[in-house]
């Protein structure tokens, strides 16, 4: 966690950005993976971090904390987990390393860090947030094939001065000489309850070594763009410093990063709590930060079927919430059966049917309300839909 102060420099770099124009467009397949993060999880994830209690390296709070992530990301099926381990004055803890290999670049990375412990309190937003919004990019991404490969990466040990990061860049980053293409740092990103959260700040490299700063500014606009193409949360540029990402920086690698505008007055301290952030704010970040991740390690059109990709926007599905009756329609004849499914968030399977014409209707009054996933698979061409019943 950090303090932000702005500065007339940000004016002058907002002007700047205002008047560049940015290759990026939405990218409707990103847009349809973008629409399945789930408020549900978040708050079930960032509720199930605060119960962990004070996460100070060397508590068996962190320990519990560290043995949750890891079993998340084993749940949704990643096998490349590691934990690295660290000791320094107040103990020894865990970096949990999680890589997903991408089909062209394998060995290079977009790292997409935050940190899990906390001080003084229980850090629901700091960093919380950070934690739950990454393990959300990562259920997401799972089966999405990318270019380049993806490190997720919990540091522990930030809040006693970046101990854990320093130890993955000095033991791991340099030895191994990693081909890093980026670093995309989240650090209290939760919002203050009570304000208008509106807006992400995005953070660019400005310190030494200087010649990785101009990577960082293009990599920060196009950051910003991604935030406000998959969300609707507004954006503002500033600098970096004082989190995880700084190791890297140091190391001359091209970093970024995500801090909330509305700096909260409760972190490191006994109401870092729920009640005090504004969950549909984290929402929103999280949602742009999926489709900067998704531009950042390239979906790999290739390996993903286009026919796929054909598929999903030939569904329509409405009304979409729904009070039970569902609607599906498909633009174009049916060749053969289409296997329709719904899950509840937890991943169990609660209504299947199989379609044959081009529109059919559902009566799902008998789940509870709330949000699913509705999963269309015919012959090797599957796709998901978030389905939400109210």
């Amino acid at each position: 966690m950090k303090h932000f102060y702005l500065t007339s420099e940000l004016f002058v770099f907002l002007f700047f950005i205002s008047t560049t124009t940015f290759s990026q467009t939405y990218n409707s397949y990103y847009g349809n993976i973008v629409s399945n993060v789930s408020q549900t999880n978040i708050t079930t994830d960032l509720t199930n971090f605060e119960n962990f209690g004070v996460k100070e390296v060397g508590t068996q709070a962190l320990t519990n904390a560290e043995n949750w992530i890891t079993a998340r990301y084993q749940s949704m099926g990643y096998t490349s987990i590691e934990l690295q381990p660290f000791t320094y004055s107040s103990g020894t803890s865990n970096n949990i390393i999680v890589t997903k290999t991408g089909s062209t670049y394998p060995n290079t990375y977009v790292i997409i860090d935050a940190h899990y412990d906390t001080i003084n309190g229980k850090g629901t937003n700091d960093n919380g947030s950070g934690t739950v919004l990454i393990m959300e990019l990562a259920r997401l991404l799972a089966n999405v094939p990318t270019e380049y490969s993806i490190k997720f990466i919990h540091f522990s040990g930030e809040e006693d001065g970046l101990e854990g990061s320093n130890y993955y860049v000095n033991h791991t980053v340099v030895p191994q000489n990693l081909d890093i293409k980026l670093v995309f740092n989240i650090d209290e990103v939760g919002g203050v309850s009570g304000m208008t959260n509106n807006t992400i700040v995005c953070e660019r490299d400005q310190g030494s070594p200087s010649s990785n700063n101009a990577a960082s500014n293009i990599a920060t606009n196009q950051l910003a763009n991604c935030i406000e193409l998959y969300s609707t949360i507004n954006t503002e540029i500033s600098y970096a410093y004082a989190s995880d990402y700084m190791p890297f920086e140091n190391n001359g690698e091209i970093i970024t990063g995500l801090y909330e505008s509305n700096e909260t007055p409760y972190a490191h301290g006994p109401n870092d709590l729920l009640i005090n952030m504004d969950l549909t704010y984290l929402y929103e970040v999280t949602k742009g930060s999926l489709g900067a991740a998704l531009f950042f390690a390239q979906v790999d059109f290739n390996t993903l079927n286009t026919e796929s990709y054909l598929f999903d926007t030939n569904i329509n599905m409405y009304p979409n919430p729904s009070k039970g009756k569902v609607n599906i329609s498909f633009n174009t004849v049916l060749d053969e059966a289409v296997n329709f499914k719904v899950y509840d968030i937890l991943g169990k399977q609660v209504f299947q049917k199989s379609i044959f014409q081009q529109l059919a209707s559902f009566n799902l009054n008998h789940l509870p309300t709330g949000v699913y996933l509705a999963v269309f698979v015919v012959g090797n061409n599957r796709t998901t839909k978030k389905l939400i019943l109210n």
